[in-house]
């Protein structure tokens, strides 16, 4: 069986990262991007043969209508799909926030990964395989999230779709996963304080910042043959620490 992965927000460090490592283990590698960068379009150049990049606004429900169906028209059989795409998490009291950060949110993270899955879970189905797996956060996981609460209730959306979807398809042989780091030292925390990720990195029993290459070999786990086994799990990965 050919193994077709389609990764939103490929264009990521970590999407990057993981294509970079994993490109072997896939027959074609579906990588979705809003905007390229330097470093995505180095990745491309280097691997012309298996990787179809896809362009959309994840923000736009229509753009994310459009681009299923531009995926569907490829006619290619998804076996593997890896959900980066999000906006970035903000350091904001709640009673700052705008209901309309809330519906920002859940459109680039959780709507559209729902009409992904739509479309082509039904093929994972008729094949019995499928490994999917959603980039969460350790704001899941902690006992006390603050200061983050439209990115927090957008990822524990997907948490809830995650347990949900897994039930329904686990007889199928199709698993659904997460993984709930903490911070990764990557761009996406632009719009976090310095003061913070310092904070962070002083707590951390690691004495910094997670690396992409820490995450790496769990999302490799989760998504191989050898992972039948392991489905609606949403995993943990702090480097020790257990705050924020």
């Amino acid at each position: 069986m050919d193994k077709i992965v389609l990764i939103t927000g490929a264009s990521s460090d970590l999407g990057i990262s993981f294509i970079q490592e994993n490109i072997a283990e896939y027959t074609r590698v579906v990588a979705h991007y809003n905007h390229k960068n330097e470093a995505f379009e180095a990745l491309l150049d280097a691997h012309k043969d298996k990787i179809l990049p896809m362009q959309a606004d994840f923000s736009k429900r229509e753009e994310v209508e459009r681009f299923v169906q531009e995926l569907k028209e490829e006619k290619l059989t998804l076996t593997h799909i890896v959900h980066l795409v999000s906006l970035p998490a903000k350091s904001i009291r709640f009673h700052k926030s705008e209901v309309d950060e809330y519906e920002a949110m859940m459109q680039v993270s959780f709507y559209s990964i729902v009409e992904v899955l739509k479309a082509f879970i039904p093929a994972m189905q008729k094949q019995k395989f499928g490994r999917i797996l959603f980039m969460l956060s350790a704001y899941t996981t902690i006992p006390d999230p603050k200061y983050a609460a439209p990115y927090v209730a957008s990822k524990y959306a997907l948490l809830g779709l995650l347990k949900s979807v897994s039930a329904e398809y686990a007889a199928k042989g199709i698993t659904v996963n997460g993984i709930s780091p903490q911070m990764i030292e990557t761009k996406f925390l632009k719009e976090v304080p310095e003061l913070i990720v310092e904070q962070h990195k002083s707590i951390s029993p690691l004495g910094r910042l997670l690396q992409k290459e820490d995450i790496l070999p769990t999302m490799k786990l989760l998504l191989s043959d050898e992972a039948a086994a392991i489905t609606g799990e949403n995993i943990s990965i702090t480097g020790g620490n257990y705050i924020l």
